[in-house]
Order: structure tokens, then C-alpha cells, then sequence
């Protein structure tokens, strides 16, 4: 059977195309297009199904034409159980000209848990443009916390790391702050001059969480450089992802429970990894840092594997 795999974020969207059989898996081809936003923000529904496309049509390439069996979704924005799930899905199974029961759309999270710890229990944290985490027990309960959309509950992402410093550089240009190398670079990167270039800079209408994310790794630098406020902004970010695995580990009753982190922030060794790890083993008693099994195109590629085979 052929299947595809998508992990769908705010920034970018991963397809990954494999042909399973009984000996296991055939990578056939993998790709990446348009990011996606939330199904119900203008023109939501397009750039969904312009990732989808340009993602597959991506991964095929060289293949001709070639008809999928399956094909799971993971993105961001698509809550379990919500009303935009189904909605989701049937955009998807239109976008592949498939039937409905052979294609499922879910969080990007829920893809990920399931590539991460693919048989069994644990909770992945995810900080990437947005931020997120998500647990299961070994009955296959689940709980989630955070999540909530840059606008309400970013703490820990990389847009609340930009957004943050953001900020303190225009603390530092009206004097609240010594100044610093940091307002400077953060500045050029926006092609900004001075503090009114930046206030004209975020009211743009086209503006997204993933610009200001794009600004985390120079306050990463600066941070890692000795810079007091910079330092302070890290840790709580640390201190706001920690507080939410060690929720899910209450909620889920996981005492020792393994934890994975995925995203950008928390899969590259730095500043924020270091903070998380020793943050999360002093709050949850008997936690591990682990890395995860494998990552969410696997998780969405093993999930419609399962479509094909349930019982009709």
C-alpha cells in the first residue's frame, strides 16, 4: 500500500510518501512546502490545501503519477474532537481525491506522540514556532496542555522568545535598558532603522507568529552571550514549558515518565534544552530526557498504515 505522511506546522509542511509492505517500509519520496494557519483565519482553508499539494507533489517527483491508499495529517491548529477536524479531513480527502474513511486529519502534536513513542507511554514537548505538549499513559489515555495559539498561550515558543525580545530592544532604544548589540542585529534582521520602522514592522496585516519566531535564535545568542534580560527571558521560557510537562505527568499519574523534545528550540543542544532538562527532572522526580523514536511524518505514516487495515 502507498501512503503518505504530512506534518503540518505555522512555518513549513513535511510529506513523506512510503510504500508498506510485509517486510516493513519503502521510502518512496519526501519533500516540504507552505506552512499552514489556523482553519478558520482568512484563506485558511487554501493554505491548507496548497501545503498538502505542494508538499506531495513535491515528494513524488520523478514518480509520475501514482495513487495513494491513505494519507494522516498532522496540523497545527486541528484539535482532536473539534468541529474543525472533520472539516479538516474532508479537505484533505478532496486535495488527494481520496475517500474519507482512508485519510485523517488531527493535531500535529498527536502525530508526533505517536512517532515519538510509538508503543507505549510518555509526553512530547513541543517548542517550535508555537508551543505544545502532549502526554499518553499506557491505556492510551491522553491529556494535553498549552497550545492555546500565539494570541492566548505562546509561553516557551519560539514567537514568544522573538516576541520577548523583541521587546526589550525597544526597552533599550527609550533608555528603560542599557543598550545592546542585540537591539541592533534584531533590527537589521527586520530591515528596521529605528523604533518607529519596528512599531510599522509588526502592524503590518501580513505579519505571523513565524516572523517574530524567525528573531529566537539572536536572543538565544544573547542570552548565551551574558546578557542579563536576555538570560531572564530564557528561563521563563524554560520555566512555562517544564510547568506543562509536569501538568500532563500529574493529569496522566506518569511518575516516571519519558520525556521527548521536539520543535526547533528543544531538538537543537542550547541554552533552552539545558534549562528544560533540568527543569523537568527537578519538577517530575524520576523523569528522563529521551529522544523520540521517530519523528511525525513517521507517527502520521504508521496512523494511516492503520486505516487501511482496521476492520471494515
Amino acid at each position: 500500500m502507498l501512503l503518505a505522511g504530512f506534518d503540518a506546522g505555522q512555518t513549513s509542511t513535511r510529506c513523506r510518501v512510503c510504500l508498506w509492505q510485509e517486510v516493513g517500509w519503502q521510502i518512496i519520496g519526501e519533500s516540504s512546502g507552505p506552512g499552514v494557519s489556523h482553519l478558520e483565519a482568512s484563506g485558511g482553508a487554501e493554505r491548507f490545501r496548497q501545503a498538502v499539494l505542494t508538499s506531495l507533489t513535491s515528494a513524488f517527483e520523478g514518480e509520475g503519477e501514482r495513487r495513494l491508499d491513505a494519507a494522516v495529517i498532522g496540523a497545527s491548529g486541528i484539535e482532536q474532537g473539534s468541529a474543525l477536524q472533520p472539516k479538516a479531513t474532508a479537505l484533505l480527502a478532496d486535495a488527494l481525491s481520496l475517500p474519507e474513511d482512508r485519510v485523517l486529519a488531527t493535531g500535529d502534536e498527536r502525530t508526533a506522540l505517536r512517532g515519538a513513542f510509538p508503543d507505549g507511554d510518555g509526553i512530547i514537548l513541543i517548542s517550535g514556532t508555537g508551543m505544545i505538549c502532549l502526554g499518553r499513559d499506557h491505556q492510551g489515555k491522553e491529556h494535553r496542555c498549552g497550545g492555546w495559539g500565539w494570541m492566548l498561550d505562546g509561553a516557551g515558543s519560539a514567537f514568544d522568545l522573538g516576541h520577548q525580545g523583541l521587546q526589550l530592544t525597544l526597552q533599550m532604544a527609550d533608555g528603560r535598558r542599557p543598550d545592546h548589540p542585540l537591539r541592533q542585529r534584531m533590527w537589521e534582521q527586520l530591515g528596521c532603522r529605528d523604533h518607529t520602522d519596528v512599531k510599522a514592522w509588526v502592524v503590518q496585516p501580513s505579519r505571523t507568529a513565524a516572523d517574530l519566531a524567525a528573531l529566537a535564535p539572536l536572543l538565544v545568542a544573547a542570552a548565551d552571550a551574558g546578557l542579563p534580560a536576555a538570560q531572564d527571558i530564557l528561563q521563563r521560557s524554560a520555566s512555562a514549558l517544564v510547568s506543562c510537562a509536569a501538568t500532563v505527568a500529574r493529569e496522566l499519574a506518569l511518575p516516571q515518565p519519558a520525556v521527548a523534545g521536539l520543535g526547533g528550540v528543544l531538538q537543537h543542544q542550547g541554552s533552552v534544552q539545558r534549562a528544560v532538562e533540568v527543569g523537568i527532572i527537578a519538577e517530575i522526580p524520576g523523569a528522563r530526557w529521551a529522544p523520540a523514536a521517530s519523528d511525525a511524518c513517521w507517527g502520521a505514516l504508521t496512523m494511516a498504515r492503520e486505516l487501511v487495515l482496521r476492520p471494515r
